[in-house]
């Protein structure tokens, strides 16, 4: 099924493009973005059915993936900067001196359900905008037929 992927990478181009500001908006930078894009997967729900049929977000790989979000907002505020969009602030470095100290709250590897909720709503949001653009371009009944396939 990832020839319909394959099919519509100029259009997804063009929708990262455009969705830029929603990810600018949100609580991730646009490295921790790509990496949640990365870790995703996009299906089509009820293909077989042209007014119900969806492209839907495939975040199981999500939870994976969300300490290393903590480790690059650790890295930016090591370096100076701020990971755009987080509330982490600057107690990034004294969280992981605690952490390699064993005197964290908990261990590196627990998964923020706020932030995994977040993540997963803006994956969502970015499906439903390649289906729209998909439609305004007149391509979607062709991807889904392709995903059929």
């Amino acid at each position: 099924m990832s020839d319909w992927t394959d099919a519509i990478v100029g259009e997804r181009m063009a929708v990262d493009q455009e969705f830029n500001e929603q990810v600018a908006a949100s609580r991730f930078s646009s490295q921790e973005w790509g990496l949640i894009m990365t870790a995703t997967e996009f299906d089509i729900e009820n293909a077989t059915d042209p007014d119900e049929a969806r492209i839907v977000a495939d975040t199981s790989n999500l939870p994976q993936i969300m300490p290393e979000l903590g480790d690059m907002r650790e890295q930016m505020a090591a370096m100076g900067g701020a990971a755009g969009g987080n509330s982490g602030g600057s107690s990034g470095v004294l969280d992981s001196l605690k952490d390699a100290l064993g005197l964290g709250g908990g261990g590196g590897d627990e998964v923020d359900q706020e932030e995994l909720q977040a993540a997963e709503q803006l994956v969502q949001e970015y499906a439903d905008q390649l289906q729209q653009h998909l439609e305004s371009k007149g391509k979607w009944e062709q991807v889904r037929v392709a995903y059929q396939e």
